[in-house]
């Protein structure tokens, strides 16, 4: 096994380690998607070296952290709450958080909802269509969270042929 490869797997353990959350993905040393992380989790995010929080789910979420964005805030991070309604995502979705993404790459962000559905899909779209890595392997990020349902299917097309980007995974 090559070096960087060790390193890689030990920096995943790590994270996955000190992040207590549901199903977290290290995307690359700046970028980390996962479900609802804990408030001691939260309050820990600036000692593991992150500078942002991007969070996908409406206010008021049953498994919501109470004072979320106070939390992330007082560690001198930026927090960035966008709404996103599960049933129905945006292009204007898309848009915000692509400008948040964007705002926040010369750091380590936190991309989370509740349990990584709609954080690895957005995450995926932003790799593809702003960063214009390989679709086929962004999207492996998203499968091996989860499959996405008839919405987020259709969602994932419709951003994709947006961006001119051809891909079916489907």
């Amino acid at each position: 096994m090559n070096r960087a490869l060790i390193l890689v797997l030990a920096l995943g353990a790590t994270l996955a380690h000190a992040l207590d959350a549901p199903n977290i993905v290290t995307i690359a040393p700046g970028i980390v998607t996962a479900g609802q992380p804990t408030a001691k989790a939260l309050a820990s995010l600036r000692d593991e070296g992150f500078t942002a929080v991007v969070y996908l789910v409406p206010p008021g979420a049953s498994d919501a952290v109470a004072g979320e964005a106070d939390i992330v805030r007082s560690q001198g991070m930026d927090f960035t709450q966008l709404p996103m309604r599960w049933e129905e995502p945006t292009d204007a979705d898309f848009d915000a958080f692509a400008a948040a993404m964007t705002r926040t790459r010369d750091g380590k962000v936190l991309v989370h909802c509740q349990v990584n559905l709609r954080a690895s899909t957005m995450t995926f779209l932003y790799r593809a269509i702003v960063l214009r890595e390989p679709v086929d392997k962004a999207y492996e990020s998203v499968t091996g969270v989860w499959s996405p349902n008839a919405v987020w299917k259709r969602y994932i097309t419709t951003q994709l042929a947006r961006a001119g980007i051809a891909f079916e995974p489907y």
